[in-house]
C-alpha cells in the first residue's frame, strides 16, 4: 500500500516500486531470498496476466474504443511486426547478437503496457482518440507478441515467414471467436440467472473471464485475446451488482500486479547485470527512437491522425511487466544466451520506464494535448457512500405495518437523513413531502453517519406506532423490526 502511494506521488509507474521491493528482498539484497525458478515465474506471470487483462477488459468502455478500434488493431499487428523487425536488426548489427536472440528480444519488448501509461497520465485529460487507441492496443498486442516469442524460442527464425503469419492469424481468429462467444454467453447467463448472493456475481464474472482464456488456449487459439474480449463484453453488458464486481476485479488486478512484479524482482540477479547495461541501452534507444515511432507512423498513416497525437503515442509506448514475463519463455525452452536475454530486457524496461514515465506529462503539455479541448467528462461513482460518510437504508413496508398511510413528512426523520426513492408495484419515483406510503412499498433512505442509528430507530417506531409513534412511546429499540437496512 505504501508503494502505491509512493508511485502516485512520484509519478512513476508502480511496477518500478514493486520490482525494487523484489530486488531488495532478493539474493543480492537485504533479505537474501534465493529464487531462480523461471518456469514457476512464467506460470505465475501468465496467471497474473490473465487477471490483469480481465480487469482491463472489464474497465474498457466500448463507446470510447469503438471509433479507434481499426487503428488500434492495425497498431497491434502491423505496429508489432515493424517494431520487431527494426529492434531485432538493431540488436543484431549494433550489439552483435545472433539473429535468434535478436528476434526474441525484438518480439519481447514490442508489447506495451497500458497500466504503466495511465498510471502516469491519470491526471492529464487527453483526447479520447489517444487514450482509446493506447488502451485497445495494449489489450490486443499481447496476443501476437506471445505467439512470436514462443515461435522464436522453440524453432528459432522461421524459414517461411508466411507460415508464421498464417499461424498468428489463425490463433488470433480462434481466440477472438471464443472470447466473443464466452463473453456473450456469460453476460446472457448472469442477466437471466439470479444468484443467491450479490457477492457471487464478482466471482462469476472473473470465472467466466478465466474460462475464456482456458477455452482459447485448449483450442490452440490466443487465450489472452479471448480473455480480453470476453471481459470487454462483460464490462459493457450492464450486469447486476456491477460496482461491487468492478471493485473486486480491481482488487484482484492489484494483487496480480504486486505479486508478479515482486516475483520478477526476485528472479533477477543485480550483480550479473553489469555486462548487459550498454547493450540494453543501445537496443532500448533503437526501440524508443526508431522502432516505436516508425510503427506508429506506418500503422496510423491511413487514419489521418494528427502528428501531435502520433508523437505522444510514440513516446507513450511504455513497457511494463509483460516483456519481463515473456523473457522467461526462452529460459524455460533452454535457448542459448537465455540469461543475457532476460538481463537485457530487465534493464531496458527499468531504464526507459524511468526516462519515459516522468516525461510523458511534460510532453503532453508541450504538444498541447494535456489541455481539454471540450468539457471534461465527470467521474461519477455509483453510491460512494462510504467515502461520503453516508449510509443507504432499504426499508420494506410489510402487511400489518402502521407505516401504511403515513406521509413522508410525518416520518419526522432526524436532520441529515431523507427518503430519496420509493419503489411501488415495480416502479420507482422520487417522493414529495406529501407522498403517502402504502403497504408493499420499498423506501431508499440516505442517512449521514452520525444520525444513522437515530433514523433506523425512528423508522422502526413509525412502523409500530404509525403517526402516533412518539405519543405511544414506541422507540423501535425492541426486536422484530419492520424495516431492514443495508
Amino acid at each position: 500500500m505504501a508503494a502505491v502511494r509512493i508511485s502516485s506521488r512520484s509519478g512513476l509507474p508502480s511496477l518500478l516500486v514493486y520490482l525494487g521491493i523484489g530486488i531488495v528482498i532478493g539474493a543480492d539484497g537485504l533479505g537474501h531470498v534465493r529464487f531462480s525458478n523461471a518456469e514457476l515465474t512464467q506460470i505465475i506471470g501468465y496467471a497474473a496476466l490473465v487477471v490483469i487483462l480481465a480487469e482491463g477488459g472489464l474497465g474498457t468502455k466500448w463507446k470510447e474504443i469503438k471509433p479507434v478500434l481499426p487503428s488500434a488493431c492495425v497498431l497491434a499487428l502491423v505496429g508489432v511486426a515493424t517494431s520487431v523487425g527494426i529492434t531485432a536488426a538493431g540488436a543484431h548489427y549494433l550489439v552483435g547478437l545472433e539473429w535468434r536472440p535478436a528476434l526474441i528480444i525484438g518480439a519481447v519488448v514490442s508489447s506495451t503496457d497500458a497500466a504503466a501509461v495511465f498510471s502516469v497520465l491519470r491526471r492529464i485529460p487527453l483526447p479520447a482518440r489517444v487514450t482509446g487507441t493506447l488502451e485497445a492496443e495494449s489489450g490486443f498486442n499481447d496476443a501476437p507478441v506471445v505467439i512470436l516469442v514462443v515461435a522464436f524460442s522453440t524453432t528459432g527464425p522461421v524459414s517461411h515467414w508466411y507460415v508464421l503469419v498464417g499461424e498468428i492469424a489463425l490463433e488470433l481468429a480462434i481466440g477472438a471467436a471464443i472470447g466473443l462467444a464466452v463473453g456473450w454467453l456469460g453476460s446472457w447467463g448472469l442477466k437471466h440467472v439470479a444468484l443467491p448472493a450479490s457477492g457471487l456475481y464478482p466471482i462469476a464474472v472473473m470465472a467466466i473471464a478465466v474460462t475464456a482464456y482456458a477455452t482459447g488456449a485448449l483450442a490452440h487459439g490466443s487465450g489472452f485475446l479471448a480473455v480480453y474480449l470476453a471481459s470487454m463484453l462483460l464490462g459493457n453488458a450492464k450486469l447486476p451488482h456491477w460496482p461491487a464486481t468492478r471493485g473486486f476485479a480491481e482488487g484482484l488486478g492489484w494483487i496480480a500486479q504486486i505479486g508478479m512484479f515482486v516475483l520478477l524482482g526476485l528472479l533477477v540477479t543485480p550483480h550479473e547485470l553489469g555486462d548487459d547495461i550498454v547493450p540494453a541501452l543501445l537496443i532500448g534507444l533503437v526501440l524508443t527512437m526508431v522502432a516505436r515511432p516508425l510503427s506508429v507512423v506506418v500503422s496510423l498513416l491511413p487514419f489521418r491522425v494528427p502528428w501531435q497525437e502520433q508523437a505522444l503515442m510514440s513516446w507513450a509506448g511504455l513497457r511494463g511487466a509483460v516483456p519481463i514475463i515473456l523473457a522467461t519463455i526462452p529460459m524455460v525452452n533452454g535457448v542459448d544466451t537465455t540469461h543475457r536475454i532476460f538481463n537485457i530486457v530487465f534493464v531496458l524496461v527499468v531504464v526507459y520506464t524511468l526516462i519515459q514515465g516522468p516525461t510523458l506529462p511534460w510532453l503532453a503539455g508541450k504538444l498541447r494535448l494535456g489541455e481539454p479541448q471540450e468539457a471534461a467528462d465527470l467521474g461519477i461513482e455509483s453510491a460512494p457512500l462510504e467515502r461520503l460518510r453516508g449510509h443507504l437504508l432499504s426499508v420494506a413496508i410489510p402487511e400489518g405495518s402502521r407505516m401504511h398511510g403515513v406521509e413522508i413528512n410525518e416520518l419526522r426523520l432526524p436532520a441529515g437523513s431523507a427518503v430519496t426513492l420509493v419503489v411501488r408495484e415495480g416502479k420507482s419515483f422520487v417522493p414529495l413531502p406529501t407522498t403517502t406510503l402504502r403497504r408493499g412499498d420499498e423506501l431508499l433512505v440516505v442517512a449521514t453517519d452520525p444520525v444513522r442509528e437515530a433514523a433506523e430507530r425512528r423508522l422502526r417506531a413509525v412502523g409500530r406506532g404509525g403517526k402516533l409513534a412518539s405519543w405511544l412511546g414506541t422507540n423501535g429499540a425492541e426486536a422484530g423490526s419492520e424495516s431492514r437496512g443495508r
